[in-house]
């Protein structure tokens, strides 16, 4: 179950999401196919109560249900982060970069790059014409370093709620 991670208040961080809301994305973190049926034994909601929640959820963005699956695995034969530097304002960037369909991840961040891209593509060619072509001519992008996946050891979404 949850943490106890809390404020200074001592209240979970989590803000806007009861107990029993968290419950709910820790269970579907551990098996995002769990019957609601089980996920409301084990939080103490009907079928249908978990049911709603979980959707308003989705509809909040504060979860997704998906596939998860290794790239490497499905026919993409090259996956990379990319450390990218930018002049100015770093957002416009970040949401172009978003607007790219071989994007998965964009995190603005601190420390040497604006931006940590992660790009899936098909293969190094791929992998070259987005770089050159794509992503170098946005504007506001000074320069960009690629740190390109070898092999994926580990990938998890089982962090819990705080």
């Amino acid at each position: 179950m949850a943490r106890d991670s809390k404020n200074t208040n001592g209240d979970r961080y989590a803000p806007g999401l009861d107990e029993v809301s968290l419950a709910i994305i820790e269970q579907l973190q551990e098996d995002g196919r769990r019957p609601y049926a089980a996920i409301g034994k084990a939080v103490g909601l009907s079928e249908a109560a978990v049911r709603q929640r979980v959707q308003k959820l989705q509809e909040q963005g504060v979860m997704q249900i998906v596939a998860v699956t290794d790239p490497l695995t499905v026919g993409f034969l090259r996956q990379a982060m990319l450390g990218v530097t930018v002049d100015g304002d770093v957002e416009p960037v970040a949401d172009a970069l978003a607007e790219i369909d071989e994007v998965d991840y964009v995190v603005i961040a601190a420390g040497s790059f604006d931006l940590l891209v992660e790009v899936v593509c098909q293969d190094d060619e791929h992998l070259l014409d987005l770089i050159n072509k794509r992503i170098r001519a946005l504007p506001g992008v000074r320069s960009t370093e690629s740190f390109v996946y070898l092999k994926l050891r580990k990938q998890t979404y089982t962090w819990g709620t705080r």
